[in-house]
């Protein structure tokens, strides 16, 4: 551990106990942690003690937002033991997770039903797990200021890692919220060319008046991945010594990779905001013995608006070009390097309207309406041999072999020697303007106990969107079991969608492609039992999916004309006694068609560990956790589209291998700490740790981290 890292740490829990030390001396508290005036938008409750004037608070609360009318989904704020660690290896993602090696790498997770859908900018979609989206902006309505530091690291000078994260909360008054947030990820990689860097920050703020609302978040993030496109040979890892002369051991960073000039870059941005005016009346809750009237807002029904703007901006470079030689099979521009470039920004703005549930007792439901208009447009460009910047794009579609006219902006494409000819035909508009036009509708009951529901519509009426549909619904009840309550809840939709833009239209250096897709329909239904007294979850879900797209073997997007089934099972069982613990959840899935949906049959994720209190003030747990998946037909990864391929003939099965992790972790009061020895079995159970061909999984690591929780 060298000076720095050793003088953060220390400096964190030297805050730390200080922070503790200090709740623990403050006149005022009360036992449950809270201290007296009222809480931000909290419930007060009457003390035990009856006789007393004193009130009991809630804690503090967070919630995210849904799309597009901004209205609140429960969220939790993450201070919680268990799992800890876990933040700090890949498979945090998914529990079949498959990806090109470091932490913070391009990755996509094999338990098809936990996908996040796709973006509509593509070269997103690899990374999506460490990038920030819409879903995960969290909002706080926190009664003591709150910041939620972290730092994490592993390695040696070669193949360190670090994370710093940082979130700050607090309310200005009663009605006004702000926060802010910060994440910085870094690490070498341990093999060639497979470092990563992301930067994400982002601020977020509210306002909750009786009559009227506002919230509003931007965040923005600048991540670079470098690509190596796998190792040479895969015998590095499972035999080395065929290769080396019988010498069985091999240092990562010595192994040869087949890209050592490659990076991708990507940079976004997110402001969304949201306004809401309520109307109603007001109910009398002066109670016996207030000699102040008090008087509370009963909404009935609520305006809304709501702006989102979106900015992408992706880069692929490659400066090796006798690599690129042997990795891609087409280069059309430039035969000595690499300088893709594809921009994308996105305006929308929603009106909607609301009957707000609950306002009479007859009004059990809540029911909204909106409208949605987008304007989006995506460039694209690349480097020609003679450009020294990305200049080369024309304004007009491009002919092969039609000498260019400086007037038109067009540029003779007529390849020359060791380039690749234009597809026949080709046309391209290097930039793309659309409007587009949305109507839909929610109904929802929220409140109640037995049953609780909502459903979704959303019909497309103008441009490439017109005609498509999307319905979703949810639908949960709950019912008594000896002293606790079971939770049965069921899910589906229904969606029939264009394919995005660039699935249909893409220019770069090794890839052109301008398909004409026919939309994608998709029919998924579900269900959810939750049994509180054994701790135990079963999950089922069925989908059927038409016109699917995919990237095939070489790389190109590809729709399957018919049909694909996939159907997926999964339970989740706690076990205990005293204070050893067993934590297991295992998935079943089958996919019709492997060669255009390939899925592992089995996952399993297993965590064995010992809970306890030591010293009376610190909590600890200490056990080794495992992933593992069925052998399956791997993805291939192409770096230049930062997109997931199928396999052709003669594919490489991956997967029939667990990867343990060891660890520690400790808490006392508001500070926790881990320490973790990731994929401790390396060498111990075969060598075949690939999540995709050619791609070894990271090799056995200690790691280091702490979070505190500073009370402001």
């Amino acid at each position: 551990m060298n000076l720095r890292k050793f003088l953060l740490i220390y400096f964190m829990f030297l805050a730390a106990f200080a922070v503790n030390a200090q709740s623990r001396m403050s006149t005022g508290q009360n036992p449950t942690g809270q201290t007296g005036g009222r809480m931000p938008g909290g419930d007060i409750a009457k003390d035990s003690d009856k006789s007393s004037d004193k009130k009991t608070y809630k804690p503090g609360s967070a919630w995210k937002l849904s799309y597009p009318l901004g209205t609140h989904e429960e969220s939790t704020i993450d201070t919680l033991l268990y799992n800890y660690q876990r933040q700090f290896v890949p498979a945090m993602n998914s529990d079949a997770w498959a990806t090109t090696g470091s932490f913070a790498a391009e990755g996509i997770n094999m338990l098809y039903f936990q996908r996040p859908r796709q973006s509509a900018f593509m070269f997103e979609d690899a990374l999506q797990y460490w990038l920030p989206t819409f879903d995960k902006e969290k909002f706080y309505n926190v009664y003591i200021p709150m910041t939620l530091l972290s730092y994490n690291f592993g390695g040696n000078r070669d193949n360190h890692t670090d994370r710093l994260k940082g979130v700050f909360a607090g309310n200005v008054n009663r009605k006004i919220g702000i926060g802010a947030n910060i994440d910085y990820l870094y690490t070498k990689g341990a093999y060639n060319s497979n470092a990563a860097k992301n930067l994400i920050y982002g601020f977020q703020g509210y306002y909750t008046g009786d009559h009227y609302e506002m919230q509003a978040f931007l965040n923005h993030y600048n991540s670079q991945n470098q690509e190596n496109g796998g190792i040479t040979d895969d015998l590095y890892i499972e035999d080395p010594a065929v290769l080396q002369g019988g010498v069985d051991k091999i240092e990562p960073k010595s192994i040869p990779t087949r890209l050592n000039g490659a990076q991708n870059r990507l940079v976004g941005a997110e402001f969304y905001m949201s306004h809401a005016y309520k109307i109603g009346f007001w109910r009398d809750d002066t109670q016996e013995g207030d000699t102040i009237e008090r008087r509370t807002l009963v909404p009935v029904t609520k305006f809304i608006y709501a702006f989102d703007y979106k900015y992408n901006h992706h880069t692929f470079k490659n400066t090796r070009a006798d690599e690129a030689k042997e990795f891609w099979a087409n280069t059309y521009f430039d035969p000595n390097s690499t300088l893709d470039n594809t921009h994308y920004w996105s305006f929308s703005n929603t009106v909607g309207i609301s009957m707000i549930e609950g306002f009479q007792k007859w009004a059990k439901f809540g029911l909204s309406a909106y409208a949605t208009y987008e304007f989006d447009r995506f460039k694209q460009s690349y480097l020609m041999p003679e450009k020294s910047d990305d200049t080369n794009t024309p304004d007009t579609p491009v002919t092969p072999g039609n000498p260019g006219d400086d007037n038109t902006g067009s540029e003779d494409v007529t390849p020359p020697d060791g380039l690749t000819p234009l597809p026949e035909g080709f046309l391209f508009d290097h930039e793309k303007k659309r409007n587009r036009l949305w109507i839909g509708g929610r109904l929802e009951k929220m409140k109640g106990s037995i049953l609780r529901y909502a459903a979704n519509a959303k019909f497309g009426l103008m441009g490439d969107a017109a005609g498509d549909l999307e319905v979703d619904g949810y639908v949960e009840t709950r019912f008594r079991l000896g002293k606790d309550t079971v939770r049965i809840s069921a899910d589906g939709f229904f969606r029939n969608q264009t394919p995005s833009y660039l699935l249909r239209h893409y220019i770069s250096n090794h890839f052109i492609w301008n398909n004409d897709f026919g939309k994608t329909r998709s029919f998924r239904v579900g269900g959810h039992l939750h049994i509180p007294w054994t701790h135990t979850d079963i999950r089922a879900a069925v989908e059927n999916v038409q016109n699917y797209v995919y990237f095939n073997s070489s790389s190109i997007p590809e729709q399957y004309g018919g049909s694909v089934q996939i159907f997926s099972a999964s339970i989740e069982q706690k076990l205990r006694f005293g204070i050893w613990n067993w934590n297991n959840t295992v998935t079943y899935q089958a996919s019709s068609n492997q060669d255009v949906i390939p899925l592992p049959a089995l996952s399993v994720y297993s965590n064995m560990f010992l809970h306890f209190r030591a010293f009376r003030v610190l909590e600890m747990q200490i056990g080794i956790d495992c992933d593992y998946y069925t052998k399956y037909r791997g993805y291939n990864y192409q770096p230049a589209t930062m997109s997931f391929t199928v396999q052709g003939d003669n594919p490489i099965w991956v997967g029939n291998f667990a990867v343990a992790n060891a660890y520690v972790t400790a808490k006392i009061q508001k500070t926790r700490f881990f320490v973790l020895w990731s994929h401790v079995n390396q060498g111990l159970l075969g060598r075949n740790y690939f999540s995709l061909p050619h791609y070894p999984i990271d090799p056995r690591q200690l790691r280091f981290g702490v979070s505190i929780d500073f009370a402001n």
